[in-house]
């Protein structure tokens, strides 16, 4: 990579950080169980998929973005103008298309699952990150719920056929060890 390339892959990076930062920020959003500031969420999202072999800047910067449309008073057509077409089509991708008028929850989570099914390899590496994170907080915050959420990831998992397989096997490790530990017979 020449070094100019660098320079800019860098700056996207440093661009979308700043701005997901600065927008999750404006609406004080915190981490749902742990009151944490939202930043430690996007941290460790955008910090795994650096890892991923093959990680370009607009994975990073989409995965740093990757809940800004969706939680925040920030439209899509934004972060396409500011962070150009491919970081916007990722997010996009990685943004629920539901509605709470598309009905109850479990109706939802069917239509957002067929949404990522159709994403692209880069978008569904970022959703295992953003699992990853996820999963580690629902269980020892609110395990009444954990076992209805663990199971909708499970099955979210599945159509995470294009995601990085390190990705996708962490997340199915978390998800069998929650079922082992609660001595279920569901596997992932």
């Amino acid at each position: 990579m020449k070094e100019n390339d660098r320079d800019y892959d860098l700056a996207l990076i440093g661009r979308a950080r700043a701005f997901a930062l600065g927008a999750h920020a404006a609406i004080n959003q915190r981490r749902k169980y742990t009151g944490e500031p939202y930043a430690a969420h996007l941290t460790e999202v955008a910090g795994l998929v650096t890892r991923v072999q093959g990680v370009t800047a607009e994975m990073v910067a989409a995965a740093w973005l990757h809940d800004t449309a969706e939680d925040t008073a920030v439209p899509l057509s934004l972060i396409e103008t500011e962070f150009g077409t491919r970081v916007g089509q990722l997010v996009g991708e990685l943004t629920a298309i539901s509605t709470p008028e598309d009905g109850d929850r479990a109706t939802r989570k069917a239509l957002d699952r067929t949404h990522t099914a159709q994403a692209s390899a880069a978008a569904q590496t970022i959703k295992a990150a953003d699992l990853i994170s996820n999963l580690s907080t629902v269980e020892a915050r609110d395990p009444q719920f954990a076992a209805v959420y663990m199971r909708e990831k499970q099955l979210l998992l599945e159509v995470l056929t294009k995601a990085d397989e390190r990705l996708r096997s962490d997340v199915r490790a978390i998800i069998e060890d929650y079922f082992t530990r609660q001595g279920s017979d569901e596997r992932a």
